[in-house]
């Protein structure tokens, strides 16, 4: 029997093992080298912690539990109750999202919180936004709303967990929104 020579089994396993390392080596410089151009999710993202309680008076008298809405989406929207221009743009933002999710819409609900001590919303304002839950709080409740800071006229997003999770600008692009928010009811099964 012709015994192998070993120039050919070295070279055998060299290349054996440059196939087998390939992989790992450019997993490596592709993770340290060569960073994506940019990110998918439009909202600024916010460290997932549960939203405070936040408790009202719903402008039909009802009491108002932010909890309540707990297994649900929530695009939540904080402002005067007089409503004026900034204010109807991010009401009509989240009203467009949720409606371009079509038979997903049901998982998303929207809510606004007005001053207490504000002027109440018009009935023409509401009839304008079926399904949206007004409610009344106390405008010392507004710093409930985590890392909120002097932006809590934006518009956030909160989880069916209860966290906030995302925080958009006050006049949104309506389109990205509601991707941002249609990738998350498709990754999720909850709410």
């Amino acid at each position: 029997m012709a015994r192998p020579d070993k120039r050919r089994i070295r070279r055998t396993i060299t290349v054996l093992a440059i196939v087998c390392a390939a992989p790992v080596i450019a997993s490596y410089a592709a993770y340290y080298w060569l960073k994506p151009a940019g990110r998918v999710n439009y909202g600024e993202l916010l460290d997932a912690l549960p939203a405070s309680e936040i408790a009202g008076t719903q402008v039909d008298g009802a009491p108002f539990r932010l909890s309540a809405y707990r297994g649900k989406w929530v695009l939540l929207v904080a402002d005067e109750g007089a409503c004026e221009d900034a204010c109807r743009q991010k009401l009509y933002a989240t009203r467009q999202a949720r409606t371009i999710q079509g038979r997903e819409q049901e998982r998303v609900v929207r809510v606004w919180l007005q001053r207490s001590d504000a002027t109440p919303p018009g009935e023409a304002l509401l009839s304008q936004h079926p399904g949206l839950v007004a409610a009344r709080i106390d405008p010392a409740r507004w710093p409930a709303l985590q890392g909120a800071g002097d932006n809590v006229r934006n518009i956030f997003m909160i989880d069916p967990l209860g966290n906030l999770i995302l925080r958009y600008p006050a006049d949104p692009d309506i389109k990205r929104m509601a991707n941002d928010l249609g990738r998350l009811l498709r990754a999720s099964r909850i709410g």
